[in-house]
């Protein structure tokens, strides 16, 4: 973080290479958990900001450039959403987006800390817009890891809005975790969630995609443009019956109008395609033969796109 008079600006590094800041106009709370230092700040583009351990979280003014994908996109595929569950997704966005659907009867929202939820109770209403008060929302608090892999309750959408496949989240990349996901989805369950960028974090989006592939028979990859997070965002839908690219672009429109989606700002039927639509170079990174991630490795380090030299997108 760099002072120029009175203007702060605060710096994300995204690799050795590459990285932008924003300008941080106040800062609004900061509090150290017991997992993670979490941060809200304000900036006159975003407006609020929520940084974790010094990434770029979400903000008020462009958290549905990642919130509408994930959510929409695999329930709108799926059509009949009645019970869902997110597994992370602490300050609220994914469910504000799900809450949205009046057939939807229970939701279940796991976060290992009870902190982010407070931080975004107490400074993002613009991005929960109240979703902690919907009585369908049930709060689980703490590692989500033993709830799913007892598997007593059964989902049709499970959500993975977790932090980098580092630190605390790292056992919720693994091929073992998939299966286990897998055992808690209905018939024609659906699993969204993010896999990195083919940007700066080539070699563990080939691997978490791997890893899904390992697990499930359909694995749809899309991709979207996220501001706060300064590239290119990739994003995954897996499922053993239902896939994404079968559903018309007229049929995804059908639905939002059934469900009374008319408000949504990115997600449409012709964007249903558009995310599904992937580069030349996002197809080679992700058949680039890597091995799954399995539980107990240490990830760090994978990232460096040296490590995929034939499929780097800015050629040395």
């Amino acid at each position: 973080m760099e002072e120029s008079g009175r203007a702060r600006y605060v710096a994300e590094r995204l690799s050795p290479d590459f990285g932008f800041y924003l300008r941080e106009s106040r800062q609004l709370a900061k509090v150290n958990s017991a997992w993670q230092k979490i941060e809200i700040l304000e900036n006159p583009l975003f407006g609020r900001v929520m940084r974790i351990d010094d990434c770029f979280m979400t903000s008020e003014r462009d958290e549905f450039f990642y919130h509408e994908p994930m959510v929409h996109l695999p329930a709108i595929s799926h059509g009949r959403v009645r019970q869902a569950l997110i597994v992370g997704g602490g300050d609220g966005g994914a469910a504000e987006e799900l809450l949205k659907y009046p057939g939807l009867e229970r939701l279940v929202l796991a976060e290992l800390d009870s902190e982010v939820i407070r931080m975004a109770q107490e400074w993002l209403p613009a991005i929960h817009q109240g979703a902690f008060d919907d009585p369908r929302l049930e709060l689980r608090l703490g590692d989500a890891l033993p709830f799913i892999e007892k598997g007593t309750e059964r989902f049709d959408q499970i959500l993975l809005d977790l932090t980098d496949p580092f630190g605390p989240a790292t056992d919720l990349y693994t091929v073992e975790f998939y299966r286990a996901c897998q055992k808690i989805l209905n018939p024609g369950g659906v699993i969204s969630l993010h896999i990195g960028s083919p940007i700066h974090l080539q070699t563990s989006m080939a691997r978490v995609a791997a890893s899904l592939r390992e697990v499930f028979a359909i694995v749809r990859p899309y991709l979207q443009y996220v501001p706060l997070y300064g590239t290119l965002w990739c994003m995954a839908m897996a499922s053993d019956e239902i896939d994404p690219l079968l559903l018309s672009s007229l049929a995804v429109d059908a639905r939002l109008d059934q469900y009374g989606l008319q408000d949504l700002q990115l997600y449409n039927g012709a964007m249903h395609h558009a995310l599904l639509a992937l580069p030349n170079f996002v197809h080679k990174i992700l058949q680039h033969p890597v091995k799954p991630i399995h539980r107990g490795e240490i990830l760090e380090g994978i990232n460096d796109p040296a490590s995929l030299p034939d499929i780097a997108v800015i050629p040395a």
